[in-house]
């Protein structure tokens, strides 16, 4: 991958407590964690990273990317994918490739978190590898694009 690419990682509600909330659940990995990771693997991407517990602060964000300005959008929705339609309406309004990931395995936790109504509008889904799963989102647009 000879261009830098821009790709924008949001993250929603909580996850700014990542490594102290439900360790047992989440791990102990903090977003800064995940993020300075991201750069390290990718060196050649230009990374935009958001994280918000606001739905409509989400929802600005993510219309950033409608202009072209970003090759991908990795996206943890958190709890709103569950149920935010307008997250939803958000991410299907973009022409750039959106993948979701979650750092549990959502089908093997409690009934509510086993639907998402964000992910029909996403190019794919990545669950339950922990940070990693974030690598491989972002794998998948690297590798798309070129």
């Amino acid at each position: 991958m000879g261009v830098h690419m821009r790709i924008l990682v949001v993250n929603g509600p909580n996850l700014n407590l990542l490594g102290k909330r439900e360790p047992a659940v989440y791990g102990t990995t903090t977003l800064w964690d995940i993020e300075n990771r991201l750069k390290d693997r990718f060196p050649k991407v230009n990374f935009e990273f958001f994280q918000s517990n606001n739905e409509g602060a989400l929802i600005d964000c993510l219309q950033k990317a409608m202009d072209g300005a970003f090759d991908g959008v990795v996206i943890n929705p958190g709890a709103y994918a569950h149920y935010s339609y307008a997250i939803r309406d958000a991410i299907s309004a973009l022409k750039t490739p959106v993948v979701e990931v979650h750092l549990s395995n959502v089908h093997a936790r409690e009934q509510f978190r086993r639907h998402s109504v964000t992910a029909s509008v996403c190019k794919g889904v990545v669950v339950g590898f922990g940070s990693m799963s974030y690598e491989f989102a972002v794998q998948f647009i690297v590798e798309s694009n070129n």
